[in-house]
């Protein structure tokens, strides 16, 4: 797989187009940051005031009273530096670095002048990775299409207006429908792609409970099924990765290949590439570490 062919873009023009989703979590962040720098400040203006509080409590021993008060001082101050970069790698993750990864995850399919049909699972309203597959398949010259999957009338229209913006509307159709029963048949697409999405299904039984374990496994199978012996599929997402390599090892599929680490809204996340085999193969399948997605 080639390195990734980023292409700088000016972030103003990136978020006036996609926008930034969940940006309630980026204002709760940088308002509990501002909260916590205004107390460390407090605290150097009164901390003999605080000391004398702490006087009290540990019964009139200054020592004790002066070292607890600056470690609580301290802590503040660690945790306001601490919110303040998880709202900063939130922002950067919402846009910027997503763009980056659809940027690897396209540089991951070798050959897309042969991409006739592509699906891009839970494109997820915004329609990153959906357009850079397009815009992919533009500078190609390609008669193809890709599908954007998601859950939702409303996001798949936010989706199609990103897309005009973009210039690449006639290579994109939105559907709705749910990732762990796909409405196409089986070996439809030449390219299967996901961005963030896989973890987020099953997420109504919990996060870390069996039975979304098990609702993210069949949204993994269908993604193979519809895909087309010899397709590629590539996959990038958050926590839940190894699962996901297990069960394409448990589906026979080859080439399967693992990126390094990326930090993506303050966890960790991989890319996962594949290829359903031409042909059914038995023994169990190769996984490879491949630090050139990164």
């Amino acid at each position: 797989m080639g390195k990734s062919t980023s292409s700088n873009r000016d972030w103003t023009q990136m978020y006036a187009i996609y926008g930034m989703e969940q940006w309630q979590t980026l204002i709760f962040l940088l308002c509990q940051a501002i909260l916590f720098s205004v107390l460390s400040v407090l605290y150097l203006f009164y901390f003999d005031l605080v000391c004398n509080f702490f006087e009290r409590i540990f019964s009139g021993t200054g020592g004790t009273a002066r070292f607890a008060a600056g470690i609580t001082g301290s802590v503040t101050a660690l945790s306001a530096l601490c919110l303040f970069f998880a709202a900063a790698n939130f922002f950067y993750s919402s846009v910027p670095l997503h763009f980056d990864m659809a940027q690897r995850i396209v540089s991951a399919v070798h050959d897309w002048s042969s991409v006739k049909l592509a699906l891009d699972l839970g494109c997820c309203g915004r329609g990153i990775l959906l357009n850079a597959v397009a815009t992919q398949l533009k500078k190609e010259g390609s008669c193809g299409r890709v599908v954007g999957l998601d859950r939702s009338k409303r996001t798949t229209l936010s989706t199609l207006r990103a897309a005009k913006m973009e210039g690449v509307g006639e290579y994109v159709t939105c559907r709705e429908g749910d990732a762990r029963r796909l409405p196409f048949p089986d070996n439809y697409f030449d390219v299967v792609v996901s961005g963030v999405f896989v973890h987020t299904v099953g997420r109504e039984y919990g996060a870390r409970t069996a039975e979304a374990a098990a609702e993210r496994m069949r949204a993994v199978a269908e993604l193979v099924r519809v895909m087309k012996p010899g397709g590629v599929g590539v996959v990038w997402d958050l926590l839940h990765v190894p699962e996901y390599v297990l069960r394409l090892q448990e589906l026979k599929m080859e080439d399967v290949r693992v990126s390094e680490c990326v930090t993506a809204f303050m966890v960790s996340s991989h890319i996962v590439s594949f290829r359903k085999p031409s042909q059914h193969v038995h023994g169990p399948a190769e996984v490879r570490l491949d630090w050139r997605l990164c």
